[in-house]
């Protein structure tokens, strides 16, 4: 027995063959003859050789792994997405390699720099914030790239959404079904499109009612609970005829939740909240958070699989995929308060 390691020259000593000959056997090639498979698998049992899935998938061009780039990996948003993907990378026998870019946009480009020179066979981009910026050079990096959850339909890359503009359509319908009619809402970033479409479906929700938007209405939560808490604290400060506040996502809820409380009122007894994405803390907290579904997990499975399309040859960067939402009806929406009177401007006819 060699010591160290059996490499691939002791398998063709010891089989009295040359490595070729002894690598075209180990990978299933074709042109050996039967006696001379017989001689190297004999050979490779006596010695315990092993091959190395990794040399031989480098020799191929492959890493077998596939590479995912997140803001971060705390919000229960990213860990829903991010479970959905490594599910799939998993099934496909592959790794999954995660990167965090801090929502830094430098950052995220040298992120992405660095995973599409030969560390990751094809990239999963989840809420990128620079893309566009570097698309150029993506392109040519010969690395497959898919992206989730940007809300952007003209993405030069296939992509996997879910419908942010219908779920918010649905989330104001919810609402104005209850009574309410004096509605805030809690924006996210004003730089993501996926809250860009957030508050159109808010804004037309409100239309469609025969209601005016108004601006005073409006607070930025920047997507985190701290920011929700203060947004809502402004906006049920300056409006007080406010029954009801429709927040961009679930983190944003739940600090409109804590606001609500931090002014002695109740919640949905004085004023109901709703939030958009359910991930798992909304069904946890008190009361229970009516929310907007988005598929989450689904939204990272069908992007590995998207990005595996892309690999194999059977996708095109003009793959869109759109997901459903969903209204998920809990304990944080009700009827405005016995007594409220609507005090709101309506859109005058015609």
């Amino acid at each position: 027995m060699p010591p160290g390691p059996v490499t691939l020259a002791d398998v063709a000593r010891r089989a009295a063959v040359s490595r070729m000959t002894v690598s075209k056997v180990i990978n299933n090639k074709a042109g050996i003859s039967e006696a001379t498979r017989q001689k190297v698998h004999l050979a490779v049992a006596e010695l315990g050789y092993v091959v190395n899935a990794t040399a031989r998938a480098l020799s191929a061009g492959r890493t077998n792994t596939l590479g995912i780039v997140v803001p971060s990996i705390g919000p229960q948003y990213i860990s829903e997405v991010i479970r959905g993907a490594d599910l799939a990378a998993r099934e496909a026998g592959l790794d999954l390699l995660i990167s965090t870019t801090q929502e830094d946009t430098e950052h995220e480009s040298q992120n992405v720099g660095r995973l599409t020179h030969g560390l990751v066979d094809g990239l999963l981009m989840v809420l990128p914030r620079s893309v566009q910026s570097y698309a150029h050079a993506l392109m040519h990096a010969h690395v497959p790239v898919v992206v989730v959850a940007t809300g952007n339909q003209n993405s030069p890359f296939p992509l996997v959404d879910s419908d942010h503009y219908q779920g918010a359509r649905a989330a104001m319908s919810h609402l104005l079904s209850l009574g309410h009619h004096r509605i805030g809402f809690i924006a996210g970033r004003a730089d993501t499109a996926a809250s860009l479409e957030r508050f159109r479906g808010y804004q037309e929700g409100l239309l469609t009612a025969g209601l005016v938007p108004e601006p005073v209405l409006v607070e930025e939560g920047n997507y985190t609970q701290p920011g929700g808490f203060a947004a809502a604290l402004r906006l049920l400060q300056a409006t007080p005829a406010v029954t009801a506040i429709f927040a961009a996502n679930d983190l944003s809820a739940f600090g409109a939740m804590e606001a609500v409380k931090e002014l002695g009122l109740r919640v949905p007894q004085d004023v109901s909240v709703m939030g958009f994405d359910d991930i798992p803390q909304a069904s946890q907290v008190y009361p229970a958070l009516t929310t907007i579904r988005q598929p989450l997990t689904e939204m990272g499975r069908a992007g590995i699989k998207q990005l595996l399309n892309v690999l194999h040859g059977a996708g095109t960067v003009t793959d869109r995929l759109v997901l459903p939402t969903e209204l998920i009806c809990r304990a944080s929406t009700a009827p405005p308060p016995a007594g409220y009177l609507t005090s709101e401007p309506l859109l005058s006819p015609g």
